[in-house]
């Protein structure tokens, strides 16, 4: 272990004995953690008191314009979708959707010219396609793909904190 590492390592097993000391003896701060539903969510807990307990062995800093954590994205307003472009070229885009207990308007089938690869990071979802006529369900680690022009509409996704998956979107190729 580099000395850098060893120090930081050590920071943090003096900033968790701080915290321990704190939730021992206060009662509300025992509460708040134990409501905290995730890591990220402990980190930022202990971040707000003062505390620096930064990230799990192992995984880097995100310095500033660094990527985030995926998995830390927030959850939107309930029954809304987000979507951000993490990744993009001339024939492809690489997208992560965060949906809150989304589900596509009634009678509204998207139709798109290009393939879609979906896959579930967080929560789970139910995708209704056409011809054939399926319902999929999908969970963390489950994917999909949908060819052009394969009717889809979204049957529903997780409550806070929400479904969290990766789409790909590319051209389909020329008719040639």
């Amino acid at each position: 272990m580099a000395e850098q590492d060893l120090i930081r390592f050590l920071n943090k097993i003096s900033q968790l004995q701080l915290l321990a000391d704190l939730v021992e003896h206060d009662s509300s701060s025992r509460e708040q953690l134990a409501a905290c539903a995730d890591h990220n969510q402990v980190v930022q807990l202990a971040q707000s008191w003062g505390f620096d307990i930064g990230r799990r062995w192992g995984e880097r800093d995100h310095g500033a314009g660094g990527e985030a954590n995926l998995l830390a994205t927030p959850c939107p307003a309930f029954g809304k979708e987000s979507t951000r472009v993490l990744a993009s070229a001339a024939t492809w885009r690489l997208l992560l959707i965060a949906s809150n207990a989304y589900r596509s308007p009634r009678g509204e089938w998207m139709d798109q010219s290009d393939y879609e690869w979906v896959l579930v990071l967080r929560g789970s979802a139910c995708v209704a396609l056409q011809n054939p006529d399926r319902i999929v369900d999908l969970s963390p680690g489950d994917h999909l793909l949908i060819p052009p022009h394969q009717r889809n509409m979204v049957e529903r996704t997780d409550p806070n904190p929400g479904t969290l998956w990766l789409a790909l979107h590319w051209d389909a190729p020329s008719a040639r």
